[in-house]
């Protein structure tokens, strides 16, 4: 079931973790057993459980400015086509976050884009962030962030960005509504048979997702990016990741580096 729906392959041997994962949510009393919470999975229609139980079953690691190597290659990148081709036109930057987990991912590019584009009036800027999880998108939505998961965030970008706010008796961080409004949060499927994008993107990130998949699905989940890839657009991956024994049409540039045409 989570692999027709969600693609992820656990392989064989991964029951015992799939039952320790999967036990909290039995427990919690809305189920009486596996069995009745496979039952209602499998009548279940929407997403929002189906993201409920790949939360449970899927690590959800990230933080700020994870694989830093993609954010400076970022900034090189897009200052480089400031210089270029974007120089002396409008032009709209669109920029995919594939799977954004709690947020981290899209709001790190936001700081970066934000500030490479405060004197270029010309560039508009367009963040999608997605994920399978309802619950995950919430708190990404929110961006809330406690003082310890700005630990790899440079002091000017910290200082900028976050506003210090409290939560009951806690203190938190709080992105500033100018990044805020630059991303728009939503619930998408890697594995559904088409993706609905009008518009193509300038940067794709969908990074440590792959690790999830088989080859099929993976092959699938790189076309249809790359169908959705402006020319001359990049795919970042994880650095753990590779394309090399992939079917698609993207040239390889450097390890987890590929651009359409």
């Amino acid at each position: 079931l989570i692999y027709k729906r969600a693609g992820i392959n656990l392989g064989d041997n991964r029951q015992q973790l799939v039952q320790a994962r999967l036990a909290k949510i039995i427990r919690m009393g809305k189920f009486r057993d596996f069995e009745d919470y496979f039952r209602y999975l499998k009548s279940d229609n929407s997403e929002d459980e189906i993201g409920n139980l790949i939360d449970a079953i899927s690590t959800n690691t990230t933080y700020f400015f994870r694989e830093s190597r993609h954010f400076d290659f970022l900034v090189e990148s897009i200052s480089k086509r400031i210089e270029s081709e974007w120089k002396k036109q409008n032009h709209c930057l669109r920029i995919w976050s594939a799977a954004c987990s709690s947020g981290e991912e899209p709001y790190t590019i936001a700081m970066i884009v934000h500030k490479l584009l405060q004197n270029h009036p010309n560039i508009s800027v367009k963040i999608l962030a997605t994920d399978i999880s309802q619950e995950i998108l919430k708190k990404a939505k929110e961006g809330l962030y406690s003082t310890e998961r700005l630990k790899n965030v440079p002091p000017e970008f910290a200082n900028t960005y976050f506003k210090k706010v409290t939560k009951g008796e806690t203190q938190m961080l709080q992105i500033a509504d100018t990044l805020r409004s630059m991303i728009t949060f939503s619930s998408f499927n890697l594995i559904s048979p088409e993706y609905p994008f009008r518009h193509g993107f300038d940067y794709v990130f969908c990074r440590n997702v792959m690790i999830y998949f088989d080859g099929a699905t993976q092959a699938h989940v790189v076309n249809n990016i790359a169908k959705h890839l402006k020319p001359g657009g990049y795919l970042l991956v994880g650095h753990s990741e590779s394309l090399s024994a992939l079917d698609h049409n993207l040239k390889y540039v450097q390890p987890a580096l590929y651009r359409k045409g």
